[in-house]
């Protein structure tokens, strides 16, 4: 089978029936989504299906035909860092960063439907995304700050 992942064709074995998480990085070595919890809980996984923020743990691989994929690694262009990755280094929000890509991904989902989301958007759709760090506050601060920067 073919995807699409981060504007490149790939050709993917799915005779095991994997899940996109499996695929990503066992086949296509992509290792900046990570595995959190393994039932769409967490957000570590998240992932960018057609422009919509998904959990790529429970992602059956074969429904990303057709379909573009973008995870943390295609979010950087010629060397520049998305602006959200800018805002979350310039905001600090890193510790552990294991739910970083996760993050990442889903608030340039949002910011990419909704470029001026208020705080109770930016809140309802980072639900799901757990920071075991409880860097929020820095989370938020950057997501406001990126979605200035991208104006």
């Amino acid at each position: 089978m073919k995807i699409n992942v981060n504007g490149k064709s790939h050709t993917i074995n799915v005779s095991a029936n994997p899940t996109l998480l499996e695929v990503l990085r066992e086949q296509l070595e992509l290792t900046g989504t990570k595995y959190g919890c393994g039932e769409a809980a967490c957000g570590a996984c998240r992932v960018m299906m057609d422009g919509t923020a998904v959990p790529a743990c429970i992602t059956p691989a074969v429904s990303a035909q057709g379909k573009d994929i973008t995870t943390i690694e295609g979010l950087e262009k010629n060397g520049k860092l998305h602006p959200v990755q800018e805002a979350f280094l310039e905001e600090d929000v890193f510790q552990c960063a294991y739910c970083a890509s996760g993050m990442i991904v889903s608030a340039v989902a949002l910011l990419e439907r909704n470029a001026s989301p208020s705080r109770e958007e930016i809140i309802e759709a980072m639900n799901g995304n757990i920071c075991r760090c409880c860097t929020y506050p820095q989370i938020m601060a950057a997501i406001e700050k990126a979605k200035t920067s991208k104006a």
